[in-house]
């Protein structure tokens, strides 16, 4: 890999006011002395310095450009690496790329930069995994969990692990090694504390659901009979006229969704069809998938009228979210109390404090609604692990210390043990990139855009 030197566009395309060509390898001075014409003759090819120009091949002059060469080791790849900052159109994009090919570079693989970068050892797998993470995220708290794990948060706990895992596996070595200086039983008294304190951590970086919410942003579906202002609320929340509001029954027949951030997590917002028992075929359809999205969700909010009187059906819908995280909306409270709705809920053990009075006309309690959404999507731990996979490779060292544990506790030959406690190591390892296969990181990199 390290012999070719690959270029592409590492702006999104399409048309743009600027696009960014990047090259990186050991030809991409080179390369980029072959296609860049700097305006002033005198101008040298410094390293790091930005120089203006113009793009030509083969005397026909393909663009007014910037240039750059950052050269080995001080580059995003360690290698010698050159970018060019062209107008934004397809056609400019794609004959500078074809120059650079014909010039012997070679087209990108997604992700092929930042997969030079951790071959080369700039950054470990977290890291580049981050990176993508970065790109993807959707809400300030996702791209400062992200900036973290770039920095280094999430090799610096899987490092600290490692080390006291390996305390841990020098010990048992010893007691091993030399069995007439150590007492066995000694030995794993003093070791099995450390080995559960180091799987309990592990298994509290995995906050799985976290993660998830994180990367996808928290699913909260809004429900209740018709007409009691669930398309109201939506738009309230959204700040935006998204679902239609008629004071017809069944007007929203269809799922209607939106996003909005709220403290840094980002919402997805689902408006769902009004359930009731009879109703024609589509609304029939929409009430069916509301109950797909009530089960598959991971907060309901479940809208009553304040002024309306509780039924059965009401209490159908309450019954449908039982064991589910949810909240409960009493809408139209600038309106006159229905004077039931006290008993109701006491009849159904909820307290009354528990049900937030709101107006989605008015705006009257939409800010406790927002913080109780808000406080249901959870916070990031400094040491939570963002990515599903590295949750997962946590969770299987955790596991293997927890057998490991119990083989010492069980009295088992200790050599039998430090087999659990290197399933444990390769586990960690994988998480930075000490022990990946090429099947690993044709996967991880898969992922990501080309030019990245």
């Amino acid at each position: 890999m390290e012999e070719t030197t690959i270029a592409a566009l590492a702006t999104p395309p399409g048309r743009a006011g600027l696009a960014v060509i990047r090259v990186s390898g050991p030809d991409a001075e080179r390369i980029l002395r072959g296609i860049f014409v700097p305006a002033d003759p005198r101008t040298a090819f410094s390293d790091r310095v930005m120089m203006y120009g113009k793009a030509a091949f083969q005397g026909r002059v393909l663009d007014e450009c910037m240039a750059v060469i950052m050269r080995a080791p001080r580059s995003y790849t360690r290698e010698d690496v050159a970018e060019i900052q062209v107008h934004g159109g397809e056609q400019v994009v794609s004959s500078i790329l074809q120059a650079l090919f014909s010039l012997g570079a070679v087209p990108a693989q997604p992700g092929e930069f930042t997969r030079r970068a951790f071959l080369n050892g700039r950054i470990d797998l977290s890291q580049a995994e981050a990176v993508m993470q970065l790109i993807a995220s959707t809400g300030s708290m996702a791209s400062d969990a992200a900036l973290r794990q770039l920095q280094g948060g999430t090799l610096r706990f899987v490092q600290k692990a490692q080390a006291d895992l390996l305390r841990i596996m020098a010990g048992v070595t010893a007691a091993i090694d030399y069995p007439e200086e150590i007492d066995e039983a000694e030995a794993v008294g003093d070791i099995l504390p450390v080995i559960n304190g180091l799987a309990d951590r592990l298994r509290k970086a995995c906050d799985e659901r976290a993660a998830r919410i994180l990367e996808e942003g928290l699913h909260v579906v809004i429900c209740g009979k018709p007409n009691v202002g669930k398309s109201s609320l939506l738009n309230a929340l959204l700040m935006e006229e998204r679902a239609i509001v008629t004071d017809i029954p069944g007007t929203t027949r269809d799922l209607v969704t939106g996003a909005v951030e709220l403290d840094g997590i980002r919402v997805l917002l689902k408006d769902t069809a009004g359930i009731r028992e009879n109703g024609e075929t589509v609304e029939m359809i929409g009430i069916g998938r509301a109950l797909d999205a009530i089960r598959s969700a991971d907060l309901r909010v479940m809208v009553m009228d304040f002024n309306g009187k509780p039924d059965g059906l009401d209490r159908m819908i309450l019954d449908r979210m039982e064991g589910l995280d949810h909240l409960l909306v009493l809408n139209k409270c600038d309106l006159p109390r229905d004077p039931g709705i006290g008993p109701w809920l006491k009849e159904r053990g909820i307290p009354e404090d528990q049900a937030i009075p709101l107006s989605a006309r008015t705006g009257d309690g939409m800010g406790v609604l927002r913080r109780a959404i808000r406080a249901h999507a959870g916070g990031m731990g400094e040491n939570t692990l963002t990515l599903a996979r590295h949750a997962r490779l946590a969770r299987e060292a955790a596991l293997s210390l927890q057998n490991a544990a119990r083989a010492m506790a069980d009295g088992l030959p200790l050599d039998l043990c430090a087999v659990d406690l290197n399933q444990a190591l390769q586990s960690l390892g994988e998480i930075t990139g000490n022990n990946v296969s090429e099947a690993l990181l044709d996967e991880v990199f898969s992922a990501f855009c080309v030019g990245k």
